[in-house]
């Protein structure tokens, strides 16, 4: 029996995947968050109001794209390095035992990509097992690093999305932020950004992994005695999975991006963060930090099941050999 441990992807596999899977379900979802971004820039617009008064316009398949091109940008280059710096800590933390709960102390040292739990059944993920406390910190970090470096693109994404300015291409719209509200304007909301990410996302990783262990382990109590997972089983484990870590963490985090969401489209109104929420609930109510809650679980819902499920199943391949083995019959 060989000993011999799977090869790890490449950083740049990691990059390279997470662009991809991020292109993807920008370019697939871009009218649902440009929807979302028009109900929360005015609260007394409704959602059927909003799609209505696009789709009766001009060009209203156009109209329902526009923003695509920043959309693609920061959604491809933020998941890229979100992917490849949130395994990169995902790796140190595995291989360093940080973070671990009293329940996963021991990580198996021949093979750091599994823990003892993981290898007494089988499982539906190719990636590090960690504990929630390990998750939750390293999917938050990741996430907030990864929108620190985008911050500037998701400004000006927002605003393309919403009927306040029309910019018409991202030099204009650049060039536009810079002459008027100088570099700060390239950061306006940045704060609930953060507070929306980071919380998002290790809430995510955390909720993701249980989720794929419990649904894991009950296809394992179904199965044949004997039988494993097959690989074929893993993907609609996770997609699953993706689908409920999503739902509830983005309800957990709506109103920050209600708060963000005005933050860049109105900053002579709005100056920060707290000002912004008191201002919106004395005169909207609190209604007004769940606008776009339906939208924005639907989006994060699909968006974030499809770009994890292909991850997850890129990496898989890749540190299974399947692409070693095509590249190697290609030549």
């Amino acid at each position: 029996m060989s000993d011999e441990r799977p090869a790890q992807a490449s950083s740049s596999f990691h990059f390279v995947a997470g662009l991809s899977t991020g292109i993807l379900s920008a370019s697939l979802l871009q009218p649902a968050d440009l929807l979302k971004t028009r109900v929360q820039q005015a609260h007394s617009t409704s959602l059927l109001q909003t799609f209505r008064g696009i789709t009766q316009s001009p060009n209203s398949l156009r109209q329902l794209w526009r923003g695509t091109l920043p959309s693609v940008i920061r959604t491809g280059f933020g998941s890229a390095l979100y992917f490849s710096t949130l395994n990169a800590l995902r790796q140190h933390v595995s291989r360093s035992n940080l973070l671990a709960s009293a329940g996963m102390a021991s990580i198996v040292q021949t093979n750091p990509r599994r823990t003892p739990s993981s290898s007494l059944s089988s499982s539906s993920s190719s990636l590090p097992q960690l504990s929630n406390l390990a998750n939750l910190t390293t999917g938050a970090i990741a996430r907030a690093s990864a929108g620190l470096v985008m911050m500037p693109i998701t400004v000006i994404k927002v605003r393309y999305e919403s009927n306040l300015y029309a910019y018409r291409s991202l030099l204009g719209a650049g060039s536009a932020i810079l002459k008027h509200e100088g570099p700060r304007g390239f950061f306006s909301g940045f704060g609930a950004t953060a507070i929306r990410d980071a919380p998002y996302a290790g809430l995510y990783v955390v909720l993701y992994e249980q989720s794929k262990r419990r649904l894991s382990q009950l296809k394992d109590a179904t199965a044949p005695v004997g039988g494993k997972m097959k690989r074929s089983s893993s993907v609609p484990i996770n997609f699953v999975s993706g689908v409920l870590a999503a739902g509830l963490a983005t309800a957990l985090t709506n109103p920050f991006d209600a708060v963000k969401t005005r933050l860049q489209l109105m900053p002579g109104r709005y100056e920060n963060m707290v000002q912004a929420s008191r201002q919106m609930v004395r005169e909207e109510g609190v209604r007004s930090l769940f606008d776009g809650l339906g939208l924005r679980m639907g989006r994060k819902a699909v968006s974030s099941a499809l770009a994890w499920t292909l991850y997850e199943e890129l990496v898989r391949r890749a540190e299974g050999g399947t692409w070693r083995e095509a590249s190697t019959s290609l030549r």
